[in-house]
């Protein structure tokens, strides 16, 4: 198949089979006009970041009936965005989230830039993120390079250089595919072919648009493509969390400095996290209690080992770290999730009122 037959195999699948996503205006529909909303589309790009779809949808919808406008989330609470999007991970994402929606709320008019270099401006969106918006919102021929589309490139032209060394030679390919006409189209085409027929795994070349093109299908090598560097054993680090509940219920929390893993999130007060023994001092004055419990999370690039320490205290208790949260405005769901597994674990082990000290 030639590049143009190729790039018309692939519309016209996606015509027929495009995923049905909030954040999409559809192949029918953008025949009939309909242009997508550059804010939306941002929004999901971000959020789609090291995050599934299936996980992205929910606090897609969440977020566009709370803040419809790129206007309305730049005038928002850091603390309210930073609680919605827990549980996505990857938190320096929100943070970059606000940054960005109020630049271009203050000094764009509501605008976002329509070129790649104009969007690499913008705090948080890097090579890929600009290109899917460039694409995907404005119709720009730029080359969208995510895991999907590095996969059926890989598979396509036969790669089978590991990655991440492989990436210049699999955007090289994809940029030839890239058309003038419906480029945006075409992005979400080879998205949309990598996550529901060139899947990571058993990739369904049978039903394939484009299999009469594949030279990993003829060679009998897809399965196993793109070939991946081995990856380096994650280290484990160690660390003490303090949870705490006041008399009236309250629970002291901490706000996390903004730079650094969970900044700007609300978690428990406790050491660093290091690859030795953590040393902390707790919070506040209490009787505290090891109830042996071991909140054990997986993050990028280390697992965790967090050990629970937790106390009672009296209404009048001053902590020397965090502020108590009334228990009417305190929101587990808010929590970062190995903050959240950190407050299951312990709820349950809380002794049952303070001690005398």
């Amino acid at each position: 198949m030639r590049d143009e037959e190729l790039q018309r195999a692939l519309l016209d699948w996606y015509d027929a089979h495009a995923r049905d996503l909030p954040w999409r205006v559809g192949p029918a529909a953008r025949m009939r006009g309909e242009l997508p909303d550059p804010y939306g589309v941002w929004l999901s790009e971000v959020m789609l970041q090291q995050t599934t779809v299936a996980a992205v949808k929910d606090y897609f919808l969440r977020f566009t009936t709370l803040w419809p406008t790129v206007g309305d989330l730049a005038a928002a609470e850091d603390a309210d965005v930073m609680g919605e999007w827990a549980g996505l991970g990857y938190y320096a994402r929100a943070r970059n989230l606000l940054k960005c929606a109020r630049v271009v709320a203050g000094d764009m008019n509501g605008r976002f830039p329509e070129t790649e270099d104009g969007l690499r401006d913008l705090p948080g969106i890097g090579p890929y993120t600009a290109a899917a918006i460039a694409s995907i919102a404005f119709d720009r021929p730029a080359v969208v390079m995510d895991g999907n589309i590095e996969r059926v490139m890989a598979r396509l032209f036969a790669v089978e250089t590991p990655l991440p060394a492989a990436k210049p030679e699999l955007k090289s390919h994809a940029a030839r595919l890239t058309p003038e006409d419906r480029p945006g189209c075409h992005a979400q085409a080879l998205m949309d072919l990598g996550a529901t027929i060139c899947t990571p795994k058993s990739p369904a070349c049978g039903i394939c648009p484009v299999m009469e093109a594949c030279a990993a299908r003829k060679a009998g090598i897809a399965a196993g493509l793109p070939a991946k560097a081995p990856k380096k054993a994650k280290p484990t680090r160690h660390g003490i969390a303090y949870l705490v509940q006041r008399a009236d219920g309250a629970w002291l929390l901490e706000t996390r400095p903004e730079k650094g893993l969970l900044g700007g999130m609300l978690g428990w007060p406790g050491s660093d996290w290091v690859e030795g023994e953590p040393a902390a001092t707790p919070p506040l004055d209490a009787a505290w209690h090891d109830p042996g419990l071991e909140v054990r999370h997986t993050f990028t690039h280390f697992h965790l080992r967090l050990s629970l320490r937790v106390a009672r205290a009296p209404l009048n208790a001053v902590p020397q770290q965090g502020n108590f949260h009334e228990l009417t405005t305190f929101r587990p769901a808010s929590l970062p999730t190995v903050m959240r597994k950190a407050f299951d674990l312990a709820k349950a082990a809380m002794p049952a009122t303070s001690a005398p000290h």
